[in-house]
């Protein structure tokens, strides 16, 4: 099998080292990537320190068509590309598909926010001291950035690193998961058929292991990082006076309320739970449904849960597939399995076969279980009733997580309420909290996280304002 090359400040290079990429389905090996040394680890951090000032000061032109250049690269090797992420992460190809579109839009709304980022001006003869004076404020890099993306999705959360740094001016040193290096390094070779300068970019596949000697690096002042919770916040206490960002866990809850639509709310809260084999931050985990509905609402679930098609993920048809791994699975089934030691029952699935695991409904879940408290990370919902919006909110909140939530209801009034009383970074209105538009903020709090993606919010963390006075002036 052919070894796929790593991007080096914008070539292609391969170092003393190699990975293998297996396919979560069946273990058959997908790809062998190239590892650099540690020689060439230093050379595109010196490569993207020394290109800094020229990145800054590229034309919005220049980097507006980079970013549009890959937009419609992907869209043209979509197919193509769809199918390398279900081979290294065994994502269904439909779910494969929707990913391939997302980072269309991600780099599309990249370039156009790129264009329109420009800067402001403000009079400050507001004041007597200020007569004659302006200030014209615009925003620069805070330098390079180092983008650390996870395996579920290997290609859109990446993007969500690399579009927005470019898009400011920005060199960014992408570090993709282990797992899923291969459509990380898919993303270099067509930003290499870009006239961005050597130096903007490189795509370094190396091992966990090695990751901390670039989070320290001086070199790199941001830190973009989306994984798990521990090791989010060691990087966070690692560099104090670095610019870091973390897209960590999440324990998506939903609310179903008695004026919801129950088949909507069912058939969406059935499918969000389980697709990526619910290894999603906002994959629907807890389920709070009012109990004036819940005797009817909960046979609608487990059915929509039992019609999902699972199995092979190069099958079109096919909604539910594996684990990124067996390990990954059988963590899954111990979870569950201590849940039901406790008392849960259980409603749909439970069952494992090597790195699959069976969309799985559970009722009666002691409140300390895992499966309540941690990120399941696998394709299992817990439901139960609750006594009105009060309590079902206070579910909601009771969780060291706080990402997004969805809230069933057509009354405008609890619609503001959940807005301002849900300890999440996103409400979700009539549908799961599984909803994610790429160009709005995207964010958590608490052990979801610090900082926002979607382009605008993330090229603010990139940068930082800067202003100049003029003096003078017939204002």
């Amino acid at each position: 099998m052919n070894v796929t090359p790593f991007w080096l400040a914008g070539r292609a290079a391969t170092g003393d080292g190699e990975l293998t990429v297996e396919h979560p389905y069946d273990g058959r090996v997908v790809g062998t990537v190239s590892v650099p040394t540690p020689d060439q680890v230093d050379e595109a951090l010196a490569a993207a320190d020394a290109v800094r000032a020229e990145a800054a000061a590229l034309p919005v032109h220049v980097r507006a068509e980079a970013l549009a250049h890959v937009s419609r690269r992907l869209a043209e090797r979509s197919e193509e590309i769809a199918k390398l992420i279900t081979a290294e992460n065994g994502k269904p190809l439909m779910w494969a598909r929707i990913e391939v579109k997302r980072a269309i839009s991600t780099f599309r709304f990249a370039a156009e926010e790129a264009r329109r980022w420009s800067p402001t001006t403000q009079r400050l003869d507001t004041e007597e001291g200020g007569v004659g004076r302006m200030a014209y404020v615009s925003r620069v890099p805070k330098g390079p950035v180092l983008g650390i993306s996870p395996f579920n999705f290997p290609l859109n959360l990446t993007a969500h690193k690399v579009a927005p740094a470019i898009a400011v001016g920005a060199p960014i040193v992408v570090k993709p998961a282990p797992a899923t290096p291969l459509s990380a390094l898919l993303l270099g070779e067509l930003l290499a058929e870009t006239d961005l300068p050597a130096g903007m970019f490189s795509v370094l596949p190396v091992p966990n292991d090695r990751a901390a000697a670039l989070v320290e690096d001086p070199r790199l002042p941001i830190v973009s990082f989306t994984g798990s919770v521990p090791v989010g916040w060691s990087i966070n206490d690692q560099v104090p006076r670095k610019h870091v960002t973390l897209e960590l866990g999440g324990n998506g809850a939903a609310v179903v309320l008695p004026d919801a639509d129950l088949d909507w709310a069912a058939s969406r809260i059935g499918l969000f739970s389980n697709y990526q084999a619910g290894q999603s931050c906002i994959a629907v985990q807890r389920v709070y449904v009012d109990r004036a509905v819940y005797d009817e609402f909960v046979p609608k679930l487990v059915e929509t849960v039992n019609s999902l098609v699972t199995g092979d993920p190069w099958d079109d048809k096919t909604q539910v597939g594996p684990l990124v791994s067996q390990g990954a699975a059988e963590r899954v089934e111990s979870w569950v399995g201590e849940a039901v030691d406790s008392g849960a029952k259980v409603l749909a699935g439970g069952t494992r076969e090597g790195a699959a695991y069976a969309p799985t409904v559970l009722a009666d879940v002691p409140a300390d279980a895992k499966v309540v408290r941690e990120e399941v990370f696998g394709p299992v919902l817990l439901v139960q009733p609750v006594d009105g919006v009060d309590e079902a909110f206070e579910r909601v909140n009771d969780s060291k997580f706080g990402l997004q939530a969805g809230v069933f209801t057509r009354n405008l009034d609890i619609a503001f309420r959940a807005h301002r009383e849900l300890q999440v970074g996103g409400v979700i209105i009539g549908d799961v909290p599984s909803y994610r538009a790429d160009q709005m903020p995207y964010g958590g709090v608490k052990d979801s996280g610090v900082g926002r993606e979607g382009l605008r919010s993330a090229m603010a963390d990139y940068t930082e304002e800067k202003i100049m006075v003029l003096t003078g002036l017939p204002l």
